[in-house]
């Protein structure tokens, strides 16, 4: 398995007012001085970019006129007394910075810091460039000079630290602001912000680090976190018994495969075959039922044309996978209509969400797993909406439709009926590709048929076919196809 660095992070994610109200908390109630916290932050970047690059020798750091730049100021006058060759960029007028920020710019100066007031191209050739130009509180699109700025720092051609988040992500949505940083680190503080892991976040943030800044427990503990990280211990399979037999482990029916969509509903059914079902069926198009099994035996594949014919089949089933190549005709509405009104547990995906999102109803046993344009049609809102907000997004899917909504994408999230999303870091660009989809249907069916509740299943089995995308990809990501997950899924599973 591929190893996880991230499970050394917390599990409680915050939003930005959140974490303010922690620094707070620190600073009005446990009575550490604002500065002292800004010292441990700039101590906790500096160590942080000093293990990753150990023989750096010369670093340049860019610093805003709040807090954010405080922390740079102190990166700078740390990497100055051990001896690099350092250059600090103030970004807007140095008598703006007011408290904390104006104490840690001049320890700088009174270092014999040196401080230039323009960007040379490529940063004078620094080995390390760090971003502590804006902080979690930005609320409008960065313009003008400040995206002059980040522009030069995507350009720069060596490592860039991002301080806390980097400058132009929102700090709650993952969303961009208009222009952000790249970073190859990112080191935040005090409480992990729900922005560094969903949406754009993954790709801007690098490796992420956390610090808590020696603050104590408590403070963190006063606050309901706004959204989990999975971990990869989360929601395991307890082993099997010695006498199980295939019917302790459900019956799966995949229904779809119309005309010219057949893999879609093959790739789901063996899907949930190799995460463990105890059987599994598929309900398609007559003219191709005879093919859909071959090379997979396993599988039971029948023909159903109508609702009625649908029926013995789903009598027979414990869960249904439906949607997988479904279609929209008549055929699809048919098989979908009688598959819900049949009232067992389901995982709606792909072309069955579509349908939903014409007649929307409402379940608390299914699970949905749209990607963001199934999302925006469930919705009834533009693409660009949900990925403004995905975690807004996958919390309204949940509202209105019930259930457990699977929101897929960069930082896939899923929220059931407790309100607090889980973020899922596994995976890779390589599964940006036809069929992904629906292995992750068949994964979480298979799932749910073992007797997996719901929203467990859907965390597992998000984290398992992430994981399974990972190990596939170990032979490169461009190419990577949706069936090459299928054989990865059993040593994930297991």
């Amino acid at each position: 398995m591929p190893s996880d660095s991230y499970d050394s992070l917390p599990t409680a994610l915050f939003t930005a007012a959140q974490v303010r109200a922690m620094d707070r908390h620190a600073i009005d109630r446990l009575g550490i001085p604002g500065l002292e916290l800004m010292h441990r932050a700039g101590a906790a970047a500096f160590e942080a970019l000093r293990r990753r690059w150990p023989e750096a020798k010369t670093l340049s750091v860019v610093c805003g006129p709040g807090n954010n730049g405080g922390d740079g100021y102190v990166i700078a006058r740390l990497a100055l007394a051990a001896g690099f060759d350092v250059r600090a960029y103030p970004v807007g007028p140095v008598e703006r910075l007011r408290g904390d920020g104006a104490a840690a710019f001049a320890e700088y100066r009174n270092a014999d810091g040196p401080l230039l007031n323009f960007i040379p191209p490529g940063f004078e050739g620094a080995e390390i460039l760090v971003d502590a130009l804006l902080g979690t509180g930005l609320d409008r699109d960065v313009t003008d000079e400040y995206a002059a700025v980040i522009d030069a720092v995507n350009d720069f051609p060596g490592k860039v630290v991002a301080v806390d988040i980097p400058s132009g992500l929102n700090a709650d949505t993952g969303a961009v602001m208009g222009n952000a940083v790249r970073a190859d680190l990112t080191v935040s503080f005090i409480g992990l912000k729900q922005g560094l892991f969903t949406g754009a976040g993954p790709a801007h943030c690098g490796e992420i680090v956390f610090d808590d800044l020696d603050t104590p427990p408590e403070i963190r503990l006063a606050q309901t976190p706004s959204s989990r990280l999975l971990r990869s211990n989360d929601f395991t399979l307890p082993p099997r018994r010695r006498d199980a037999h295939k019917g302790h482990y459900g019956h799966v029916l995949v229904i779809g495969g119309e005309c010219g969509y057949s893999g879609a509903a093959r790739m789901a059914a063996e899907a949930a075959a190799r995460t463990g079902a105890g059987l599994v069926s598929i309900a398609t198009r007559t003219s191709h039922a005879p093919l859909l099994n071959v090379g997979r035996p396993e599988l039971m594949v029948h023909g159903a044309e109508s609702g009625g014919e649908l029926g013995p089949l789903l009598q027979r089933a414990s869960v249904l996978a439906l949607g997988p190549g479904l279609g929209q005709g008549e055929w699809a509405k048919a098989l979908f209509d009688a598959a819900l009104d049949c009232g067992k547990p389901a995982v709606i995906d792909a072309d069955a969400l579509n349908l939903l999102a014409k007649l929307p109803r409402r379940c608390d046993h299914w699970i949905l797993t749209p990607h963001p344009g199934e999302a925006a049609r469930l919705l009834g809102v533009a693409v660009a909406d949900v990925q403004r907000d995905r975690f807004a997004a996958v919390s309204a899917l949940q509202r209105r439709y019930g259930g457990v909504a699977v929101l897929k994408g960069a930082g896939t999230l899923i929220a059931g009926p407790d309100g607090v999303p889980h973020v899922a870091r596994w995976g890779n660009p390589g599964m940006a590709s036809g069929g992904m989809g629906d292995v992750l249907t068949g994964v979480i069916a298979g799932l749910r048929a073992q007797h997996v509740p719901p929203f467990e299943s859907a965390c597992l089995g998000v984290r398992i076919h992430g994981q399974a995308g990972d190990l596939a990809a170990s032979a490169g990501e461009r190419g990577l196809l949706a069936g090459d997950l299928i054989d990865a899924l059993r040593a994930c599973i297991n």
